[in-house]
């Protein structure tokens, strides 16, 4: 099955998925936005040109109708989050759609969740950053989060799989980044410059927003081997 790099399918057109819409709409993609309720396409602006579809999101015509088994993404981002993760899940086992990602209301199952493979965000204020960092392809992202000045950034750092195993110093110095944090399977936390990276962890670096274009945001060079 072809698919396109601009093909996005949406789940609940709530405030966080009309602005996912709107968002992708504005960067030139091609967006299809699912709800069980037609009245909730009202959020969406007068001039939205994308495929609206009603219907339940984890039905699987319903994904059809969406055009899912093309999409390069799936976004379930609906007030429920027994339908996000359903959706999540035929998007990709049965459409192998190889980009998706849910929101979830409930922490502990967003961990649960995280463990069995389906990246999860947080239903917070920033929600629609958040699922835009997990959905758009890397060249398009400018970063996660700035504090109010503006002028220090947080953005992910995606490792090379050779790094695993590999201390935190070794890949702040190859990078020339600061980490802020790591997490695994939807934990966070505190590395010191001694502590390893392992399968599945994620890495946040935190930079200077004017250096930003100069920062990586993944690291494929392999790491340095230890001299006998």
């Amino acid at each position: 099955m072809r698919r396109h790099v601009g093909d996005f399918v949406i789940m609940g057109c709530g405030r966080v998925g009309a602005t996912l819409a709107h968002t992708l709409e504005d960067a030139g993609h091609s967006v299809a936005i699912i709800d069980q309720d037609d009245r909730a396409f009202r959020r969406l602006r007068t001039g939205f040109s994308g495929r609206k579809v009603t219907g339940v999101g984890f039905d699987r015509e319903t994904l059809k109708q969406a055009g899912v088994a093309e999409a390069y993404a799936f976004a379930a981002v609906s007030s429920g989050d027994n339908s996000n993760i359903l959706a999540t899940r035929v998007a990709r086992e049965t459409f192998h759609v190889p980009h998706v990602v849910a929101r979830i209301y409930d922490p502990g199952r967003a961990e649960i969740y995280q463990r069995l493979g389906i990246p999860t965000v947080a239903a917070v204020r920033w929600s629609a950053d958040q699922v835009l960092r997990r959905i758009l392809p890397e060249q398009h992202l400018a970063g996660d989060f700035r504090e109010p000045s503006g002028r220090l950034m947080l953005a992910e750092l995606e490792l090379d799989p050779a790094w695993i195993g590999h201390p935190v110093s070794a890949i702040e110095k190859a990078a020339e980044i600061r980490v802020a944090y790591l997490t695994r399977f939807g934990e966070g936390m505190l590395p010191g410059p001694g502590t390893p990276t392992r399968r599945a962890t994620r890495c946040m670096r935190c930079s200077a927003s004017t250096g930003a274009p100069k920062c990586p945001t993944f690291l494929p060079k392999h790491p340095p081997r230890s001299r006998k």
